[in-house]
């Protein structure tokens, strides 16, 4: 069974978001989770590169350009499994909407422009449950590097894909490297039925969009934000206590 085959089983819905950046993405599903819960649902948000069990030697190792593309790899997927067993699966299991800016569909993208083998990475990750909509912001690699660049005085240097020798100009190897992640996203659209949003649209179109693929994935699933709260709080009491 190849990765993300089968869905998951729990009460609750998982969306996530993923695309390049400057494609929108978290403007996007901050908007999401606001209409959400003023809907009267019970959502819990979570983003990539956030679990404090690695953050620090992440950042220690980037300062020190210790990481080659396979701990590069690595780092990430032990983030990622950390946040996916204390904070996406807990908050489902209590039949919450759990909200991800960036799912293993970003490593599946980055790590294989770092050079690490696409078969290797996908089953680093098949730990990971099938979210019920994967959105992918789809815009032009101009576009969305015009964004970055006109509002960002400093690019970092992984960031920029430094490391991998593109070009000596910070940005220019920016737009390079996220040109590159871009051809990986396109190429999982169809592998991963990943839901394409035109992220050149309007921000309110583009959320007009999203929100009708997401009440369809809502149908027939209750609005029980006391009960379902109450849940997670037990579920995340049980896995953090030591």
């Amino acid at each position: 069974m190849s990765v993300f085959e089968k869905k998951h089983e729990y009460p609750g819905k998982l969306f996530i978001v993923e695309g390049v950046d400057g494609s929108g993405k978290s403007t996007q599903i901050d908007l999401l989770k606001k209409w959400l819960e003023s809907e009267g649902y019970s959502v819990f948000f979570t983003e990539w590169n956030s679990s404090e069990l690695v953050k620090e030697t992440t950042r220690e190792a980037k300062k020190k350009n210790l990481l080659t593309p396979t701990t590069f790899s690595l780092l990430h997927a032990t983030d990622f499994a950390d946040r996916l067993h204390y904070q996406i699966i807990p908050p489902l299991k209590a039949g919450m909407i759990v909200l991800a800016d960036r799912y293993a569909y970003t490593a599946f993208a980055r790590d294989v422009v770092r050079g690490v083998s696409p078969q290797w990475v996908r089953n680093l990750y098949s730990f990971a449950v099938k979210p019920d909509i994967s959105f992918y912001f789809d815009v032009p690699i101009q576009i969305a590097c015009e964004r970055i660049l006109s509002n960002r005085t400093e690019i970092k240097f992984h960031e920029a894909g430094m490391d991998l020798g593109l070009s000596s100009d910070t940005r220019e190897s920016f737009k390079i490297f996220q040109g590159r992640i871009m051809d990986q996203y396109k190429a999982m659209v169809d592998e991963f039925n990943l839901t394409s949003v035109d992220a050149t649209l309007e921000i309110h179109e583009q959320q007009n969009s999203v929100r009708e693929k997401v009440k369809e994935a809502l149908k027939g699933y209750a609005k029980k934000r006391t009960i379902y709260a109450k849940r997670a709080k037990v579920f995340w009491r049980k896995f953090t206590i030591s």
